[in-house]
């Protein structure tokens, strides 16, 4: 999968975090948001170790 298609994936696990937060599903939208999270620090990290800098 490439990058951009892993960000715009974080990015829609993230809004719908946002959608649940709003409409009261607070344990769904913690759950997505701490997806969103972890999917990000790993694709950060990836990004990372392609470029050789840590």
């Amino acid at each position: 999968m490439s990058d951009f298609y892993q960000d715009v994936l974080t990015g829609a696990v993230f809004v719908s975090g946002l959608i649940g937060f709003v409409s009261g599903e607070f344990v769904i939208s913690s759950a997505l948001f701490a997806t969103a999270t972890i999917a990000s620090n790993v694709n950060m990290n990836r990004k990372l170790s392609k470029t050789g800098s840590e």
